[in-house]
Formats: structure tokens, sequence, C-alpha cells
């Protein structure tokens, strides 16, 4: 457990990080950053973790962004390396190789909302606010917010809630398509867990696989990701987990998959 992000593995497959500061609504600090980007690195190196949930202590937030008391005594220089920082973070949560889900315990902004947009799915507890705010602060989102909101639910909605640095509803996120899925805060960690085990009885290389196909063929022309797909696809072929899959549906038995 470390002292700003805690990390625990639950039902031997399933990673889970709950941002730890919950005195400054989960901000990010230079060293919750450096905390989770160690774990990120722990779970990587992890092969029997499927699926890794991010998370907040406490209901009020899941991360208010940046930590601006922080922010405030550094020089111009320092501050363009702390929101590269946190944008370096969010692009390693993106190229994580197992799905990541981000369970909204409360109110994500700014940087925070950036670090759930990196995620590949996203659940939020029916009272959290979502928001890239921060032109009401006279800069712009700059970890990733304006192109990964943008690719999820087109420019022109993101246009307006960055113009205006409007804050959503989860109601809100979900019609937008921004989150999801929502739940009571009591059921937010129970559903994201259940949503986590789903992802653990599948076959881990083709759930990778899944991932890379989606992640790259949608960056690009149709073709093109029609030939990563299938490439992918390959990918599958030569595991044991798709020979014991055939097997497990013939004797009609839950599959038993090793990653390989």
């Amino acid at each position: 457990m470390g002292k700003y992000v805690n990390y625990e593995i639950r039902y031997d497959h399933t990673a889970v990080l709950t941002l730890n500061r919950p005195e400054a609504m989960n901000a990010l600090s230079e060293e919750l950053l450096y905390e989770l980007n160690t774990h990120i690195d722990n779970i990587k190196a992890t092969d029997s973790i499927r699926c890794t949930i991010i998370t907040g202590s406490g209901e009020k937030a899941f991360c208010a962004g940046a930590d601006l008391k922080e922010r405030k005594g550094m020089s111009e220089q320092q501050t363009i390396a702390a929101v590269s920082a946190i944008g370096e973070v969010a692009r390693k949560i993106e190229m994580m190789g197992m799905p990541v889900i981000a369970a909204l315990n409360g109110s994500a902004l700014g940087g925070g909302l950036e670090l759930a947009l990196a995620c590949d799915i996203r659940i939020a507890a029916d009272h959290a606010k979502l928001g890239l705010t921060e032109t009401s602060l006279a800069i712009i989102p700059g970890a990733g917010g304006t192109q990964r909101m943008t690719r999820l639910i087109g420019a022109g909605q993101t246009k307006r809630l960055i113009f205006t640095a409007a804050r959503m509803t989860a109601a809100e996120a979900l019609q937008l398509g921004l989150v999801e899925q929502t739940a009571s805060s009591a059921q937010l960690l129970d559903e994201a867990m259940e949503m986590a085990g789903a992802v653990a009885a599948n076959g881990p290389v083709a759930v990778k696989q899944a991932k890379t196909a989606i992640n790259q063929g949608s960056q690009t022309d149709l073709g093109t990701a029609l030939s990563i797909e299938h490439l992918c696809y390959k990918e599958t072929i030569t595991t044991d987990d798709r020979l014991e899959g055939l097997q497990a549906f013939r004797d009609k038995r839950k599959p038993v998959y090793q990653g390989f």
C-alpha cells in the first residue's frame, strides 16, 4: 500500500488502484503520479493480471486534476513538465495490454477526467460531476483531453464542453457516450469488479488483441483497420487457450484460460 495510491489484487486476476488523497480531492501531485506510474509498471509485469480498475478514495472526488497548490509555486517550464507528466501517465494507462476500467467514485475534473479518458471503460457514480474545466483557469486540457474526448463524443460536443468549462452530470455523460455505465455510489466498485470478472473470464490473449484492433483501427481508414484486425485475429489462432475454448464448448463446461 502506497502513501497516495493503494494497490491490491482481487480474485487473482484484477488489479485495483485507488487514488488516496481524499483531503485534496485526490489531486495529481508529483508524488501521487510517481506512485501511480510505479504501480502501472508492476501491473504490466504481472502476467496473471487480466484487468485493472482505477478509482479514488472517498465519495467526493475521483480526481480533481492537477494539484493547483503545488502548481502555484512552479515556474512556467515546471508547469509544462508537470502537465506532460500527467499526459505520460495517461498514455501509459491507454497502452496497457489489458482492459482498464475507471470507476469514477466522485468528480472527475481536468486532469482527473483526462486519466479516465485514457481508460477503456468508464463507470460513474450517479452523483459524480465530470468536466474538462481548464479554460476557466485560462489554460486548455494538456494531457490528452482535447483529443480523447473528441474521439469519444465528436468535435461539436467536445468544443461545447471545453469552451464553456462545463461540469456535466453522470447522466449527461452517459447520454453523450463519455461514460459507458452509471451506478449508485454504494454499488460502483461492485459493478466495476463484476465487469472486470467478466473480462478476466475470457481469453487474455484474445482480449488484448481485441483492444489492440479497436484502438489502432480507430485511428486509420477502414481498409487499413481491417488489415490490423486480421493481424490481431491471427495472433489468437496459435494459442492453447483457443483449443481450450473449443474443448470446453464441446464438453459443455466453462473454459479455464491460461493466457497463452
